[in-house]
């Protein structure tokens, strides 16, 4: 399989404890509440590549109902510890969403897809969402495809980002903005992120 290989879930599993040190106290606070500004009250969110749950946990505590996904034992039993909830250990590609979604969380997550995969599940969430919902994702910013560090990238530009998204049938682009890192020490690095959202039947 392309992409989220072996090798990529085999490096979360051996650094696990580093990464959730290196992310858990990343503050997101910002994107999440742009994010949530689309998300009814109480609505149903899946964060797909949950890591180690900071983001479910922020939503739990928002009040909203949350299915986090994580494609890394270790990291989902960590979610688990912090979120006091189920979290389904599984690939992007091998998940069945069940019932719809009023908001997907992707972050910093299907940057581990490539080519057809990176599409493909693009299109099978973006499948599961409920007209009017949002789909958050966000990948580094650059042209870079293939192995860094032990793990598989996909970088993308506003363009690129654009490109794919135009290949999603009724998914639209609302907001496509750039942020810096928020993990200590990453100030110079950028991130594209976007919001977008499923058009509603008429």
């Amino acid at each position: 399989m392309p992409g989220y290989t072996a090798d990529t879930i085999g490096y979360y599993e051996k650094n696990a404890e580093k990464f959730i040190r290196d992310t858990a106290s990343a503050d997101m606070r910002s994107v999440r509440e742009a994010f949530l500004a689309y998300i009814p009250e109480g609505g149903r969110i899946l964060d797909l590549g949950c890591g180690s749950g900071r983001d479910s946990r922020a939503f739990l505590d928002a009040g909203y109902r949350v299915t986090s996904l994580d494609g890394s034992p270790a990291l989902c039993r960590a979610a688990q510890l912090l979120t006091g909830q189920e979290v389904i250990c599984s690939l992007f590609q091998e998940y069945r969403p069940e019932g719809l979604y009023d908001g997907i969380w992707a972050c910093a997550s299907l940057l581990h897809l490539s080519g057809e995969d990176l599409l493909y599940t693009v299109r099978k969430y973006a499948g599961a969402l409920r007209s009017g919902g949002c789909f958050y994702m966000s990948f580094k910013k650059g042209d870079f495809s293939g192995e860094r560090n032990g793990r598989f990238f996909t970088d993308l530009t506003k363009e690129s980002l654009s490109d794919l998204l135009s290949q999603v049938n009724d998914l639209k682009t609302d907001s496509l903005f750039l942020t810096g890192d928020v993990r200590p020490g990453r100030v110079s690095e950028e991130w594209i992120n976007v919001f977008a959202i499923k058009e509603e039947k008429e």
